[in-house]
């Protein structure tokens, strides 16, 4: 039987296919659009329940890294010069306080160490304390990031002698000296006169440490708290960490050397130990192990993105 329409079998019409995926084409198109317009509030609407949550981990994490890593700090006295800056009208330094040294060693001479001053001290700087729980927080997190001045009882110096060893000046060269050997000491910015340097000799009890700031003459350190009932000395659990790097101003951006004070004093085999601890090589290990879930998850995201 012959088709009733010209060009093909009964029922078909020419044209009738492209009309068809036409028709598809634009059904589709028209569900793609639809489920693209309620993707985008589902994706926003998501974003915004999980910024809550990424602000948390966030504050978590800085914590932790406060409490147990590396802290900032800002010099705000002199008492360090030309070490670290605190002096009037110049930009006061910011350095970033190791912790991870002190988990398996203790201070050694040469260290610098921000502490926590014994309550025989009288602070170096006033510091106004927060008036409510906002303040409080600002105060807190600029503290954290190494912008706002410290506690009043936070203090910054190197350490000079530790427990058992007997520290007192001078020599006849006006040097101090350690179990009767002169430290050697090229970080001192403006001494006090000779006549004025004399204290001591003060053996260093059990947990203690004997510290004094790089600018002598204007660092109220052991030295002035030496008829006190810790003889001048502060407590190695008192100590905050180690100050390692300048990281503000960039001007001045580099690390802080810790050098061997007593190196006249220590055997050879001494020096080399003493130098080569498990602390020294704590924060690398501790950096690669951190790395590898970090990578693995970044490549994770990344191949599913792909």
């Amino acid at each position: 039987m012959s088709s009733d329409r010209p060009g093909g079998p009964a029922g078909v019409v020419p044209g009738d296919d492209h009309e068809d995926d036409a028709s598809v084409t634009h059904e589709a198109t028209g569900r793609g659009s639809r489920r693209a317009r309620r993707d985008k509030p589902a994706k926003k609407g998501s974003l915004l329940r999980e910024l809550p949550v990424l602000l948390l981990i966030a504050f978590v994490l800085a914590l932790v890294v406060k409490t147990f890593f590396v802290q900032a700090f800002f010099i705000p006295s002199g008492s360090m010069e030309q070490t670290l800056h605190g002096c009037t009208g110049c930009t006061g330094d910011r350095v970033l306080v190791n912790k991870v040294p002190y988990w398996f060693g203790e201070p050694e001479p040469g260290d610098i160490v921000v502490f926590k001053g014994p309550d025989t001290w009288t602070p170096e700087v006033s510091v106004a304390e927060p008036s409510n729980w906002f303040t409080g927080a600002a105060l807190w997190l600029g503290r954290a990031v190494g912008v706002a001045p410290p506690s009043e009882d936070d203090f910054v110096k190197r350490v000079v002698a530790v427990e058992g060893q007997t520290v007192q000046c001078c020599d006849q060269e006006g040097r101090v000296t350690v179990d009767d050997e002169p430290v050697d000491e090229p970080y001192i910015f403006e001494n006090n006169p000779m006549e004025s340097r004399t204290f001591g000799p003060v053996t260093v009890p059990e947990g203690r440490l004997w510290v004094m700031g790089d600018h002598r003459s204007a660092s109220a350190d052991s030295r002035s708290h030496v008829s006190d009932r810790y003889g001048g000395t502060i407590a190695v659990d008192d100590v905050i960490g180690k100050a390692s790097v300048i990281v503000w101003p960039i001007s001045r951006f580099g690390l802080l050397d810790d050098p061997d004070i007593q190196a006249a004093a220590l055997a050879p085999s001494e020096l080399t130990a003493s130098r080569v601890t498990a602390a020294a090589v704590t924060p690398w290990a501790i950096g690669l192990v951190g790395a590898v879930p970090i990578t693995a998850w970044l490549r994770q995201r990344r191949s599913a993105e792909d």
